[in-house]
């Protein structure tokens, strides 16, 4: 969404409501399931503009740890100081690229904003709960559904040919444990 800052920069208004669907693009393996719902305001307080965004991206993928599927809505806020181009400096650009939204011949490019945003605080791995304990690295077992059986004894990969031996049994076969 372009928003026409020209109003607000002549002194006419000093609030504009923002309300906009859009179509994020997510890391791989996500889908957004539905277009974001993107709410804000731009405010004008004795020429201090400020916008603030906020941002519901319903979305779908696989769980990182157990691949269970995932339905879920990501929200991420923004908020940035508002100043109209020439006003700043390429230094102090260049120092707070994050602290400001530049207006580009009075228009205000709220999709590239709200759309980097997304992109960059989306999570890394999403996760069908927090305390997810995954698939058991033996059988392949959801552990969420309780424990699989599998041993859980590692033995160090070069000392496993002592297993092999008479000595290291115990009576029923199985490599003694201590």
């Amino acid at each position: 969404m372009i928003l026409d800052m020209r109003p607000m920069l002549r002194g006419e208004v000093t609030r504009i409501a923002i309300d906009f669907p859009f179509a994020p693009v997510l890391p791989d393996g996500i889908q957004a399931s539905a277009d974001a719902h993107v709410t804000g305001k731009v405010t004008d307080s004795a020429g201090y503009m400020r916008l603030a965004l906020h941002a519901e991206v319903p979305f779908r993928g696989f769980c990182a740890r157990c691949l269970e599927p995932v339905n879920d809505t990501f929200t991420v806020d923004l908020e940035r100081t508002v100043a109209a181009e020439g006003t700043l400096t390429e230094a102090q650009l260049e120092e707070n690229v994050d602290e400001y939204a530049v207006i580009q011949n009075g228009l205000l490019d709220l999709d590239e904003l709200i759309g980097e945003e997304i992109f960059l605080t989306f999570p890394m791995r999403v996760l069908c709960s927090p305390d997810c304990p995954g698939l058991c690295p033996k059988c392949g077992k959801p552990l969420k559904d309780g424990a699989c059986g599998c041993s859980t004894r590692e033995i160090d990969p070069r000392l496993a040919i002592l297993a092999n031996y008479e000595w290291a049994k115990d009576e029923d076969e199985s490599p003694k444990t201590k």
